[in-house]
């Protein structure tokens, strides 16, 4: 382990963590994995990020997901683990599952962006020199570019393993019809699809529509983000709108009068939750736990205690009739 970090895993961290297979490979991941989307970007507390990088490794949660845009600015949240990896965790690589993806805008030009073999490998080579690493353990195509031919797209993705830069590949975002292409074509080449990872959550069923049923079929994983609607699926705004809330402080991607369409249903579910003995948030994430074709659900963290919160969603993933009857009924 590097000299200059004081930092020691806890020994026992791995009997805190249940780890599920992903689809029909060897590959196991956390039920629960940690997105760095938010929180690790250039203007972010860099003390803090260190934090919540040890408190889920010490948790069992060795699987962390990035991205190339990942910020802000674009490539902070990278760069920013990279400094981190190097500082607490150089001495754990092995026990470590990285990814990051690359789809969406991510430099001027007609180079930085979408789905061209150019764009993702001259991406992923960005990305290994932010993380200063040698490979990725899972490396995405972040979304579908019907302009750009799959065969195009796909075979980056299949070079991309045979150069050794990433053991594994993955899809994001792409519906069933797409996805199942992809597939078929990454069968072909020899380097078929670990995982799928899509948007999902009790108020985004999307993947019920199809998606689901490929994956499970297809021996492919199933990772899902933003499990909590933006936060929506949490205790925060039962009361209100809180000023420090995503929805006032930041509308792009949550706006305050969805939370106030969805209040009643946030209620509603609030309160099976707690005839379960959950919070909001994590009955949330073990309703989606509860189907044994996902396999690990993406958690964002700006404090340690909200890592703590949701892995207890991992103690109780199964549901009875009546409470589903319950759930579907609100929603």
């Amino acid at each position: 382990m590097s000299k200059k970090s004081k930092y020691v895993a806890d020994e026992n961290r791995y009997k805190k963590m249940n780890y599920r297979r992903t689809g029909n490979s060897g590959l196991l991941l956390p039920e629960l994995s940690l997105g760095l989307w938010h929180n690790f970007g250039e203007n972010d507390d860099f003390k803090n990020a260190r934090n919540l990088l040890k408190c889920a490794f010490d948790n069992g949660i060795t699987h962390f997901d990035l991205a190339n845009n990942y910020g802000p600015p674009y490539g902070s949240a990278e760069t920013t683990f990279g400094k981190i990896l190097k500082k607490d965790f150089s001495g754990y690589r092995d026990e470590l599952i990285i990814s990051s993806k690359a789809g969406y805008d991510m430099w001027p030009g007609p180079y930085g962006n979408y789905g061209s073999k150019k764009y993702l490998i001259s991406s992923l080579d960005q990305s290994l020199k932010r993380m200063k690493l040698d490979y990725v353990d899972i490396f995405y195509h972040h979304r579908p570019d019907e302009n750009t031919p799959l065969e195009e797209t796909m075979g980056a993705l299949d070079l991309i393993v045979r150069q050794g830069k990433a053991l594994y590949i993955g899809l994001s975002n792409y519906r069933p019809d797409r996805a199942a292409e992809a597939f078929t074509i990454l069968e072909d080449l020899g380097t078929p699809c670990l995982i799928h990872q899509p948007r999902y959550s009790l108020f985004d069923r999307w993947i019920e529509d199809g998606l689901l049923d490929l994956l499970g079929n297809s021996g492919v994983g199933t990772i899902c983000f933003s499990p909590l609607a933006q936060g929506m699926l949490t205790n925060k705004y039962i009361n209100g709108l809180p000023k420090d809330s995503r929805a006032v402080k930041d509308g792009r991607y949550l706006k305050t009068d969805k939370v106030l369409e969805m209040l009643p249903k946030i209620k509603a579910l609030n309160e099976i939750a707690e005839s379960r003995k959950q919070n909001l948030a994590q009955m949330a994430i073990s309703w989606i736990l509860k189907d044994d074709r996902i396999t690990s659900v993406l958690i964002g963290a700006s404090k340690t205690s909200q890592i703590l919160d949701s892995l207890k969603a991992t103690e109780n993933t199964t549901f009875s009739d009546e409470e589903l009857t319950k759930i579907n009924a609100v929603l």
